[in-house]
């Protein structure tokens, strides 16, 4: 009897003991939280991964990652499957999801429905505050702060290209285009290297320009996807000829191929790097599937987005 209570209240110590084992391990692997900040009045919200290699006394890089119309923070992990979470443990940058206003962010295409847009809210001065908030918090290679998004967070990826490039080195705007509005005002005060990733097929952001559509709703004017970028190009002062590439085509049922332009070396050693995904949708590619084919098009399979954009931001610094 007495050598039965012992083995059970053994038994029943070792179970506690891995408990409490999985719960610290769990504590020490938390590196992922919610903040706010206090701009213009308003509580805003993001959501921080930190990699758990990270050490407070080396300068690590940030990456911002915007999400699309009626998304949020945890949106984003999702549609990118949780891809630059993962990089950001192997490549050792520190990842944030930061929330627009009611899930949309003011990207300059001044949509009346928004309150974003119609409130004509400064998510650039909201992006600068949290730049700096991160920074004082952990120890960021200034330097080294990107930003990337989908729809309407490419299209605010733009705008920061435009009024906050003294503090983003690159950005990586996906399936967006440069909104009408955006271009007369846009002055940005250095080079900014950017990624571009669009479908040819794009059912919502228009390949030609025109109306953004989300069913019978027009949302705004973009000019086309080859004139953003070579209004961009313009800007990095490069070369007008760029270096055209065909992509390999990994995934042969995808119904999509991808070509590669390339412009540089512009400016201040920046660089403009344009995927076309030929037949490709309103999606990130090797993304997840967040809407069915009939609406966003087809996602292609043939490249990694997240590893794509990491490996370009990773060649870029902003000069000081």
């Amino acid at each position: 009897m007495k050598t039965g209570v012992l083995v059970l209240s053994a038994l029943i110590f070792l179970i506690l003991s891995c408990g409490a084992a999985r719960a610290e391990g769990k504590e020490e692997l938390a590196q992922e939280y919610k903040g706010s900040i206090l701009v213009d009045g308003s509580v805003r919200t993001y959501l921080v991964h930190v990699p758990v290699s990270y050490n407070q006394d080396n300068p690590t890089p940030l990456v911002l990652a915007l999400h699309g119309g009626g998304g949020n923070a945890a949106k984003t992990q999702k549609v990118t499957n949780n891809g630059f979470d993962l990089l950001s443990e192997k490549e050792g940058f520190i990842i944030v999801y930061p929330n627009g206003i009611e899930k949309n962010w003011n990207d300059g295409r001044d949509v009346r429905r928004y309150r974003s847009q119609r409130d004509k809210i400064d998510d650039v001065a909201f992006i600068s505050a949290l730049i700096d908030r991160l920074s004082d918090e952990y120890n960021i290679d200034r330097t080294r702060v990107y930003a990337t998004g989908i729809s309407n967070g490419a299209m605010m990826c733009l705008r920061l290209a435009c009024e906050l490039s003294d503090k983003i080195a690159a950005v990586a705007p996906v399936v967006g285009a440069m909104p009408v509005n955006l271009t007369f005002s846009c002055r940005p005060s250095e080079p900014v290297s950017l990624l571009f990733i669009n479908g040819t097929d794009d059912p919502l952001v228009p390949w030609r320009g025109g109306s953004v559509r989300f069913g019978r709703l027009s949302l705004g004017r973009v000019i086309s996807v080859p004139e953003t970028v070579a209004l961009w190009a313009s800007h990095d002062n490069c070369p007008v000829e760029p270096a055209l590439t065909e992509e390999p085509d990994t995934d042969l049922k995808d119904g999509t191929r991808i070509k590669r332009a390339t412009y540089g070396p512009c400016q201040d050693d920046s660089e403009i790097v344009f995927y076309t995904v030929e037949g490709g949708g309103h999606a990130w590619p090797g993304g997840y599937p967040y809407a069915s084919e009939r609406f966003i098009g087809k996602i292609s399979r043939d490249m990694d987005a997240c590893k794509v954009i990491w490996e370009f931001f990773k060649k870029h610094r902003r000069r000081e």
